[in-house]
């Protein structure tokens, strides 16, 4: 629920994902009044709505790790100092009071009163992006899945994997030991996915076929084959299979936040080395934000929320440091 607008936090973080816990977390550290609003119904961002079953690799500290047990630790961290927590709840306007400095944000369940604001919104609304492919609409969730919220659902199964980027090899690699067969297929030899991950899966029991595109799926009631073509040939061959995992990537949109006047570029928010947007107190980290050499990393982007809650306390009181010290240094 939201608080009475008369009650205004130090840093009110829009995201509840990764980058937006551990922007929580840092901001408890500093002791600031903080508030987290998110627009989906539980925290953890996309780790938590599409790849909760997902092994991550490239997080400081852990070899590999599940997506969900990821966000647990992040959402434990962030605890500790009792931000409030507001779910469900889509922010629709950002406008800043130039005389009182306070930013209010009206959401469509209410009013946020703020000092600052970290805009954590990963990626901001997201769709999958969906093939032409006669029959595929029909048998979506019938067998056809964009996300895996259930891995085990898939063990002992036929799988065809759609796409080249670090999705499809992700699926690979943790799917392929366990399944009947696996598939994958990608329209060139040039892959997306990190160099390691492409060697183990083509190492792997995985059957990979470049040059191959989707041309049609198969099924009544549900899937139970798929037809594939060479792009360079036309020579076409049928799969039995009985689940098609597509990871052609997301079509994304900054949906409101393109109206609050914020400095944006290629569908990104522009910052600056303290992670600050063109409007005072008003910050940017994540897959949301973009400047010279950004990566879109997970470890970036809590780095960044690190930064930008320590800035957003000197915002606040310019008598306090932006370095907060060791956190071992502290009691």
């Amino acid at each position: 629920m939201s608080d009475s607008n008369t009650d205004v936090y130090d840093f009110t973080i829009i995201g509840g994902g990764p980058t937006g816990l551990y922007g929580a977390f840092y901001a408890g550290l500093r002791q600031m009044k903080t508030k987290i609003i998110d627009s989906l119904g539980a925290l953890g961002g996309q780790l938590s709505a599409l790849y909760p079953e997902k092994y991550i690799y490239d997080v400081g500290g852990f070899p590999k790790v599940l997506a969900k047990d990821l966000v647990d630790q992040f959402a434990e961290q962030a605890s500790q100092y009792e931000p409030t927590v507001c779910l469900s709840e889509k922010v629709q306007t950002l406008t800043r009071d130039e005389e009182s400095g306070v930013i209010t944000l009206v959401t469509d369940k209410g009013t946020h009163r703020t000092k600052t604001v970290l805009i954590a919104a990963g990626v901001g609304a997201f769709l999958p992006r969906r093939m032409d492919v006669p029959g595929l609409q029909e048998l979506e969730e019938k067998g056809i899945q964009y996300f895996v919220n259930d891995t085990k659902s898939l063990y002992g199964k036929r799988l065809v994997i759609v796409g080249g980027g670090d999705s499809a090899f992700d699926w690979a690699m943790a799917l392929a030991e366990h399944a009947t067969s696996c598939t994958l297929i990608h329209r060139s030899d040039r892959f997306r996915a990190h160099e390691d991950s492409v060697e183990k899966v083509l190492n792997g029991p995985t059957d990979v076929r470049r040059f191959y595109e989707l041309k049609a799926v198969h099924g009544e009631e549900r899937l139970s084959a798929v037809t594939i073509f060479d792009n360079r040939s036309g020579e076409e061959m049928t799969i039995e299979c009985d689940n098609l995992l597509l990871n052609i990537g997301f079509l994304t949109n900054l949906g409101p936040i393109k109206e609050w006047g914020l400095d944006i570029e290629k569908n990104a928010i522009r910052v600056d080395s303290t992670m600050q947007t063109n409007i005072p107190g008003v910050y940017a980290a994540g897959d949301i934000c973009t400047y010279v050499g950004k990566l879109k990393l997970i470890a970036t982007g809590i780095g960044e929320a690190g930064t930008a809650a320590n800035f957003a306390k000197t915002y606040i009181d310019p008598s306090a440091k932006a370095f907060p010290g060791h956190s071992s240094d502290s009691k």
